[in-house]
């Protein structure tokens, strides 16, 4: 503000002096107070700029108060304080920001430039500088900061040993990056720049000798060149050749043999990564597939720091991935092992994916393997459980890390030992977290096992001896809720035979007699089997009573349970339970004599069969000579409107009703208006369904063309001309030759229709109004597909597999729109589609997906909105993953059944108000898996069966029996006794 001020007095003066030669020369008053007025106006406009600012910085300044863990947040923050230039506040924001995350290579590199243009001429500020480049460096492996920090050093030379210390950054900057296919020769430059410009600095003056000191200063010199030469041409980069050249142009006696022969194996080596650095050139990022398919390569080669230097490459573009993270962190591990590289890496990654469980599970593991301070092991633990892990599992395993590394510590032969009561703190304080804190935030604790409690049981037992303690963990086990389980019994069980005694042992199995439901025949046998090993007669007495006793219990359960079904069975035949078993006695009776007449009927039904079959052979080859006149009819209405409308001409009019689930299933033909014909003077219903149809005119006759159409569904029946409305909707995309709605028998639009384009360019841009709304109802556009002629093609347009750059998110307000969602995710990255699930009227389903630009701005929005609330509802979020789409149902089964197959025939006594066939299914002969029905009975059986019992078996559910039934089976199967 006070620079603004002053730059405004500055101003006033030269504003006054140009208003007055302007009153001199025009007389005219008024331009001086407007030259004035403005100024003050731009002088507010910058003000008004600045409060705005000042409010954002306040703004995000509480924002982090509330949620320290907002990435956004920080790097918004620190540019608006670097655009008003607000020094101090930007370096804490910068400090703060970098004690949570790892920071980018541009604001790494911003700040250094910021920091160094402050302390640019005081030596003694020169040492935060290099502290600050030394964190810089530690979180990614990047050359543009390596080489900064490099030339940074070069400045220093002045200074008592700053020659050496320059040297000792460039070395460590090669070992870091000296091998980047692309950036690497960028580094080898600046190193050997420095020491030409420090040979130049050695040479005598000219027409001087030097003296031997000095020429062995020379000499070492230029071999320090020599090799920085031959290590660089010896390393495959781009544009090595160039480098060379220059060699063989800066040697006296041009490139050695031996420099040539490595430059030329490094060549080779360069041809065969081209591929791969070509592949990144070329893609986008991410690049996480063409970074997987070098590091595959490099892994096969087997050079540790090419693996590496690939590795750090990709983690630098895909910071947020933990399978790549874990993938390289684990080849450090097994390869390396190295303590300081490995521990650097376990440390970056769960900077980067701290709601990653298995990457901190990896870390503590390499603190131990690495034989790191006991301390230093339980800080990383205890910020792994504030990390934020997305379930409660990844609590129970983290503990189960930290638990497993305190009893490696612990010396048991040492009884009170400080280590062993820490492990015993650490249980119950395992326990008691995940019973609040975890239990409180996912509403389980994720040990329904109770896993834990189970280790430090066996720990007591085994161990510290105290089976006392052990008895204690199990019993609060079983009180949770494990009772009922066998496996948790015979697991006690074998922990009391193993370190108890079998009092303890006998005790264990009674009790899991007794509460066991799930596999309680088990637990009697291993009782039983435990009494004849170790009990008593006495024993074994009680145990055989108590096992026939809990048997006898649950075989009552069981057929109480049986009851209970034959009650609901009995219930959807709409019988009761008494008339049921009446039936029954009226089956044993009548099976015989229905069973004949079952014969009799089948033998008629094939008597009729062939009837029929000959009679169909007599009307094909009368029907073959009468074509004439008709089928020039037909021939002229399939060239309107193709193939299958004929075929619905002919069709007769009991099959209609197929023909039109057909036709709304499978979306591919359509159906030509009924031809005029003129009614009675009385009829009055159809006049107007008949004057809605048009004749169509000479240009509608013309050969449709697929490719240069397209299918329109989902419209409204009531659409009123839906060819006018479908001109209008597509006028747009080109030349509409013909709209052909498709009506049913009585005139009624159904709801689709196919509009045809003078050209195939207009057919895709007809299908970017996709999901426009017409009348009301999103209309579905879709390429126009002959199914018959190409039955794999699918209509489905979107992705049915995991992607990672998109999220799925649920639980929306209906009243959410895409521009509200759109605002909401552009908080966590570049948003480049939204789309709103919707039902086939238009109305939204609370469901929708989201694109970024790419995988790791997808799993920060993951991260950052899941359980989150907008508008009173919880939205759960999660990365795409649609479920396989069952591309085989096309046509509901029993709907085309329904259609296809015959209608049932009535038993000799019609169709029974009980709806029950007196004769057992166990009777009927089983006919070939072709004359299936819908109920599950055969066509055969029909014709045997009274209607009464078809419809019984289809309304309770019941299928026919793979294998023939008894009597008593089926006496068994109705009484349930």
């Amino acid at each position: 503000m006070a620079a603004t001020g002053n730059e405004g007095e500055t101003l006033l003066p030269d504003i006054e002096e140009e208003a007055e030669e302007m009153e001199r020369e025009m007389e005219s008053e008024e331009e001086e107070g407007m030259g004035v007025e403005n100024s003050e106006d731009e002088e507010d406009d910058t003000s008004e700029d600045e409060r705005e600012n000042e409010a954002e910085i306040q703004r995000l300044e509480e924002q982090l108060s509330i949620n320290a863990f907002d990435y956004n947040c920080h790097v918004d923050l620190i540019k608006l304080l670097r655009q008003e230039g607000k020094l101090h506040r930007l370096r804490k924001a910068r400090q703060k920001m970098s004690e949570l995350f790892p920071l980018t290579e541009e604001i790494w590199l911003d700040w250094l430039k910021d920091e160094i243009g402050l302390t640019e001429g005081e030596e003694a500020e020169r040492e935060k500088i290099y502290d600050l480049f030394e964190k810089a460096v530690k979180d990614y492996i990047c050359p543009d900061i390596w080489l900064e920090y490099a030339q940074y050093s070069i400045g220093g030379m002045g200074a008592s040993g700053g020659m050496d210390r320059a040297r000792a950054i460039f070395e460590r900057a090669l070992t870091a990056v000296g091998l980047h296919m692309t950036k690497g020769a960028a580094l080898w430059e600046a190193y050997r720049e420095f020491e030409i410009a420090v040979l130049s600095t050695l040479q005598p003056p000219p027409g001087s000798v030097p003296s031997p000191e000095q020429q062995e200063q020379l000499n070492v010199q230029l071999e320090r060149i020599h090799t920085l030469f031959k290590r660089q041409l010896a390393i495959p980069l781009m544009d090595m050749e160039g480098t060379y050249t220059e060699y063989s142009d800066w040697a006296d006696e041009g490139a050695p043999e031996t420099v040539t022969q490595h430059y030329k194996r490094a060549l080779q080596q360069l041809e065969k990564r081209r591929p791969y650095e070509e592949a990144l050139l070329v893609s986008e990022p991410p690049k996480l597939g063409e970074y997987q398919s070098y590091i595959d390569y490099e892994m096969k080669e087997g050079d540790p720091a090419r693996v590496q230097i690939v590795f750090e490459r990709a983690l630098t573009e895909n910071c947020l991935v933990p399978d790549l993270w874990a993938k390289y962190t684990a080849y450090l591990d097994r390869q390396l092992k190295i303590k300081e590289l490995v521990l650097s890496c376990h440390e970056r990654a769960v900077r980067n994916c701290p709601w990653t469980m298995g990457l901190w599970k990896s870390y503590l593991l390499a603190l131990e393997r690495h034989k790191a301070e006991h301390h230093t092991v339980s800080d990383v633990f205890e910020k792994a459980l504030s990390a934020g892990f997305i379930q409660a599992t990844d609590y129970v395993e983290i503990w189960q890390s930290y638990l497993d590394y305190l009893r490696r510590r612990v010396d048991f032969s040492k009884e009170g030992s400080r280590e062993l009561e820490e492990l015993r703190a650490a249980f119950s304080r395992s326990l008691d977290y995940l019973k609040q804190d975890v239990e409180e935030r996912f509403s389980e604790s994720g040990d329904l096992s109770c896993t834990i409690m189970q280790i430090w049981a066996r720990i007591e037992a085994l161990h510290c001896k105290n089976m006392q303690k052990a008895r204690e963990l199990w019993d609060s086990i079983m009180t949770k809720g494990n009772a009922k389980y066998a496996n948790m019994w015979l697991e006690y069980y074998n922990l009391e035979r193993s370190y108890g005694d079998a009092v303890h042992c006998r005790k264990a199995l009674h009790r899991a007699v007794q509460c066991t439901s799930d596999y309680p025949e088990h637990v009697c046998e291993v009782l039983l089997t435990f009494e004849r090993v170790e009990g008593s007669l006495e024993d074994w007495d009680a145990a055989v009573q108590k096992t026939e006793s809990r048997l006898n219990r649950v075989q009552e359960q069981r057929a109480k349970a049986r009851s209970h079904d034959a009650l609901i069975t009995s219930a959807a035949f709409g019988l009761p339970i008494r008339y049921m078993r009446l039936l029954y006695d009226c089956f044993l009776k009548v099976a015989e004599r229905e069973a004949l007449i079952a014969q009799q009927e089948e033998d008629r039904a094939e008597q009729r069969r062939k009837v029929k079959a000959e009679k169909k052979a007599q009307k094909k080859n009368q029907k073959s000579n009468r074509m004439g006149d008709k089928r020039k009819a037909e021939d002229k209405c399939e060239d309107e409107w193709g193939e299958e409308t004929e075929l619905a001409c002919k069709r007769p009019r009991g099959d209609g009703d197929f023909d039109s689930v057909a036709t709304e299933e499978q979306m591919e033909t359509e159906r030509v208006p009924p031809p005029f014909r003129p009614e009675p003077p009385g009829a009055q219903r159809n006049q107007q369904a008949t004057s809605a149809f048009k004749m169509p005119d000479a240009a509608s006759f013309e050969q449709r063309k697929d490719s240069n159409s397209v299918f329109v569904s989902n419209l409204s029946f009531n659409l009123e001309d839906p060819e006018d409305k479908m001109r209008d909707a597509f006028k747009g995309c080109g030349t509409v030759v013909q709209v052909r709605p498709v009506f049913t028998a009585k005139g009624a639009f159904r709801g689709y229709c196919y509009v045809q384009f003078e050209d195939e360019l207009a057919v895709q841009e007809a299908l970017k109004l996709d999901r426009q709304e017409v009348g009301g109802r999103p209309m579905f556009v879709s390429p126009c597909v002959d199914k018959s002629k190409n039955p794999e093609f699918k209509v489905f347009r979107y992705n049915t597999s995991m992607e990672k750059h998109k999220i799925f998110i649920s639980g929306l307000p209906f009243t959410c729109t895409k521009e509200k969602l759109e605002e909401l995710c552009r908080e966590h990255g570049t948003v480049k589609a939204v789309r709103l699930v919707t039902n086939r009227s238009g109305k939204p389903k609370g469901l929708a997906y989201v694109e970024f630009e790419n995988e790791a701005q997808a799993s920060q929005a993951v991260l950052k909105m899941d359980r989150t609330k907008l508008d009173s509802h919880t939205l759960s979020v999660a990365i795409s993953n649609p479920p396989a789409r069952n591309l085989d149902a096309k046509v509901t089964p029993g709907r085309v059944l329904g259609a296809m197959m015959p209608r049932q025939l009535q038993g000799a006594r019609g169709k029974g108000r009980t709806q029950v066939s007196l004769l057992p299914r166990s009777l009927h002969r089983q006919n070939t898996p072709e004359a299936k029905a819908e109920n599950g009975t055969t066509t055969k059986e029909q014709d045997s069966m009274s209607d009464g019992m078809q419809a019984g078996l289809a309304a309770s559910g019941v299928s026919a029996p793979a294998k023939p039934m008894s009597n008593e089976d089926f006496a068994r199967l109705l009484l349930k006794k």
